[in-house]
């Protein structure tokens, strides 16, 4: 088995295509229509036929106070793992991303939070290289 696509809750999906696209840099992968249903899914550049993340529009309010609850606890929504985590954070934030923390050391990584403009946390994560 292989994780194909995962989703991510977002109050508005042309913002958030926006956000994922220009800010952070990933390729829109899927997007397509059916009545008021739309599928949109990103990818990032570095493995276009990997993982690709859902931006799928919180209307079920199941979803809706799952993803408030989740920001209100300070818990991302998402993990984003990077071989540099600084220079992302400097890229992004030159792009508009507003930090809810800059990387930070913590035990096995430094990571950075943000957030994603629609509603959610994003973690970013670098993992530690350990020399022997």
């Amino acid at each position: 088995m292989k994780i194909k696509v995962t989703s991510i809750y977002v109050d508005d999906q042309a913002k958030a295509l926006n956000f994922y696209t220009d800010v952070l840099g990933f390729a829109k992968k899927s997007d397509f229509s059916n009545g008021a249903y739309r599928w949109l899914t990103v990818a990032s550049p570095e493995e276009p036929n990997g993982t690709e993340l859902q931006l799928a529009l919180n209307n079920n309010p199941a979803a809706k106070a799952y993803q408030q609850a989740m920001f209100q606890q300070n818990q991302p929504a998402a993990m984003f793992f990077t071989d540099d985590v600084k220079g992302d954070y400097e890229r992004t934030k030159a792009r508009g991303a507003e930090f809810t923390m800059p990387p930070t050391d913590v035990p096995g990584s430094t990571i950075a939070m943000l957030k994603d403009t629609c509603g959610n946390l994003i973690q970013l994560t670098q993992l530690a290289r350990w020399s022997s």
